[in-house]
């Protein structure tokens, strides 16, 4: 199939390149954008059965879209004594002064004596927004509200920040976009150094650049038409994610047929000829490795959680797109080239002696059990690690130190308990249509302060509750001891506050639990269900891959036992580094999922293409450690290369200032990292050395092969590098 398709590819790559642009321009043209689809709400990622949704449910219909958003403008004095009299008197001019201004989307700007903390360190001014904190329109408010509330206290004793969840989200929009133009542009400087590095040539070099610049074309456009016509909306991270996987992947792919290519034209192939035969062996590696992530990421649509269920089939889009690119678009800019795709270098024409691979490849076939053990050993203390993780949901901290919002959160706390960044709210609704009694839910209200870890209720007009305009539904708004995306408060909301506010709830009504805090218990729970059911569905249809790659059950056993290692052995590093030495409370709360995928999902590619190049060596005849031996020296720079140049793009994330970035950088960039250079140059060959013709049971994956290569078409052994 795969030299049938080359064949074609590399005679006619005029044809096939014109396919490309033509796709490429009308996607641009008459596709929708990805920022049509694009939601930062975690909210908007929950199903309707979960109960922060049907408190917002209740919100919405009792208490209109001005109940929707806030923003809380925090104010204190430059010199960090208490507020005077004359302070707060000007507070109250801010806040009519903002109030005023008749900023779109603003329904109110409040603040008074109640307002200012029992320390008189600061004084809020709470503003109402009308429509989802996401929303442009209620962003661009906060914007306003900040230029004008920051006029009025120029020159005056006082200072402030505006902070919230519409605050939060305006600047984590700035953050991401400040992030994706860093990553995007360290990600190409990077792939452009590391290939010129390896191979001495600009065109080398600027082939990825430019396949995949035609695939980031396209897929984003083919993303959001799916995602319009399932009505999916995709999280933010997305692009940057989008951007890191089509450069990694697509160098990983190209390297692939480059390499051997590069190894066809050594062993005295037609520069034509040559190409077919790299694609045709190339390909069926490539399709496998790209099969197995499509599938591991399709798996996402599993989740309840709608973020993960989003990000799967974009993901997949994306790498299929690129795999196709690879079997066609590359191999037909490289056939236009042909060797000069090597220029100026002249070394693919010779391989060079004593190589390091060699000497690898050497150690690993005379020493399999001892370069297992050692290997093996390695990734499971380093597993251990993981033992120790604690997750994180504290968007603040998600945020770089210097973004107002968490300037704005920080005054906060100098007077008033963390929880009032974003009070927990309790909608209470009459079941059967009456008026609600004030004096019971004030009692109710009360019930409610009395949970541990409540700090206090915020009072409303007539009193602790406040009453819908039909008077049938009620919220009472509570500000928690803690942070509101602390652990102990995703306790408190999602458990003990929940079981007292439906125990107590007034006779003949409904009560829920709602608030940012509510909605990440509630996205926690979803959380920790999807990974109990995405983790070993992945594994076992990357397994069944490799399986239908390999026609063995042996070998894709323990490949899937070494490649979850290697995720246990990713996540404990990274616990390592940023609970131990980093000294974080916990690691994002999407991160292992991710993590999984990416580590065991990319991660695969360097073991099929490892476990490709033994299988091939071994139907040539040679003994078990010596196929090792010979993999590992021909198989290994091409991994070696591929990992380097992945783990960078990843690390590349590290650079956006965001916290999730940093550590899905970090994380993903060590995962790579262990499965090219510790399981697929040592761990895998070792074990399938070991294990001999066992390795390819039931089948006879090893066994002599009338399609391999003949022996003489190859490179000399001892002359082998890449």
């Amino acid at each position: 199939m795969f030299e049938r398709l080359g064949r074609f590819v590399v005679y006619n790559p005029w044809k096939v390149i014109l396919g490309w642009v033509i796709a490429a321009a009308a996607i641009v043209v008459f596709a929708p954008t990805l920022s049509d689809v694009t939601s930062s709400d975690q909210a908007n990622f929950l199903p309707n059965s979960y109960e922060s949704v049907k408190a917002q449910e209740l919100a919405e219909s009792a208490f209109g879209e001005s109940s929707d958003s806030t923003a809380t403008i925090v104010v204190r004095r430059t010199d960090g004594q208490p507020l005077t009299d004359a302070d707060s008197s000007m507070v109250g001019t801010l806040a009519q002064k903002v109030q005023s201004a008749n900023i779109e989307r603003v329904t109110g700007v409040v603040t008074g004596p109640q307002a200012v903390s029992p320390n008189k360190q600061v004084q809020l001014v709470s503003a109402g927004l009308e429509g989802l904190p996401d929303d442009q329109k209620v962003m661009d408010a906060v914007q306003s509200i900040r230029d004008i509330a920051k006029s009025e206290v120029t020159g005056s004793p006082l200072t402030l920040a505006v902070t919230g969840d519409v605050a939060m989200q305006l600047d984590n929009q700035d953050a991401f976009e400040n992030a994706f133009v860093i990553v995007g542009i360290a990600t190409v400087a990077l792939i452009i150094i590391l290939l010129l590095v390896i191979y001495r040539s600009p065109i080398a070099a600027l082939l990825p650049i430019v396949t995949v610049g035609v695939v980031s074309a396209i897929a984003p456009g083919l993303i959001a038409l799916v995602a319009k016509a399932t009505d999916l909306q995709v999280d933010q991270s997305l692009q940057i994610i989008l951007t890191i996987v089509l450069y990694g992947v697509g160098t990983d792919y190209i390297l692939f047929l480059l390499f051997r290519y590069r190894e066809r034209l050594r062993a005295g192939d037609d520069r034509k000829e040559g190409l077919v035969k790299s694609v045709a062996r190339v390909g069926e590696v490539i399709a496998s490795a790209a099969g197995a992530i499509v599938i591991a990421f399709m798996a996402l649509l599993l989740a309840v959680f709608g973020a993960f269920t989003s990000l799967g089939p974009s993901l997949s889009i994306a790498v299929a797109l690129m795999a196709i690119a690879a079997v066609t678009l590359v191999p037909a800019v490289v056939s236009l080239f042909g060797p000069k795709v090597f220029w100026p270098s002249k070394s693919w024409q010779r391989a060079p002696r004593g190589s390091v691979m060699q000497a690898v490849g050497r150690f690993v076939g005379r020493r399999p059990a001892v370069v297992a053990l050692a290997s093996g050993g390695l990734m499971v203390a380093l597993a251990l690690g993981s033992l120790a993780m604690q997750t994180d949901y504290d968007q603040t901290a998600q945020l770089p130190e210097d973004t107002e919002s968490s300037q704005g959160f920080r005054d906060l706390q100098a007077g008033f308990p963390p929880g009032a960044l974003n009070p927990t709210t309790v909608y209470v609704r009459s079941d059967s249509g009456q008026r609600l009694d004030q004096a019971a839910l004030d009692q109710y209200a009360n019930k409610l302060k009395e949970v541990p870890g409540v700090g206090q209720v915020m009072a409303g007009p007539a009193g602790l509750a406040t009453l819908s305009q039909d008077g049938t539904a009620a919220q009472i708004s509570l500000l928690l001891a803690d942070s509101p995306y602390s652990q102990e408060a995703l306790d408190l909301a999602g458990d003990e506050l929940r079981d007292v506010a439906h125990a107590n709830t007034p006779s003949g009504t409904t009560a829920y639990v709602g608030g940012a805090t509510s909605v990440f218990a509630d996205i926690r729970d979803a959380n920790g269900r999807d990974l109990r059911v995405i983790f070993p569905v992945a594994g076992a249809l990357i397994a069944l891959i490799l399986a239908l790659l390999l026609r063995a059950v042996v070998a894709p056993l323990y490949l899937m036992l070494a490649v979850v290692l290697g995720f246990f052995t990713t996540l404990g590093t990274t616990v390592l580094v940023f609970q131990g030495i980093g000294d974080r409370a916990g690691l994002s709360f999407m991160l292992p999922t991710i993590l999984y995928l990416f580590v065991v999902a990319i991660g695969t590619d360097y073991n099929i293409l490892m476990i490709a190049r033994l299988r091939e060596e071994a139907r040539l005849g040679n003994d078990p450690r010596t196929a090792a031996d010979l993999a590992v020296e021909h198989g290994g720079p091409s991994v070696a290369a591929a990992g380097l140049i992945l783990a960078g793009t990843f690390a590349s994330m590290m650079l956006g200032g965001i916290a999730f970035l940093t550590e899905m950088g970090f994380a993903v960039a060590i995962g790579i990292a262990i499965s090219a250079f510790v399981m697929s140059m040592f761990l895998v060959p070792s074990l399938t050395a070991l294990l001999g013709r066992k390795a390819w049971w039931p089948g006879h994956g090893d066994a002599p092969s009338g399609t391999a290569e003949p022996a003489e078409e190859r490179e000399p052994v001892a002359a082998a590098t890449h």
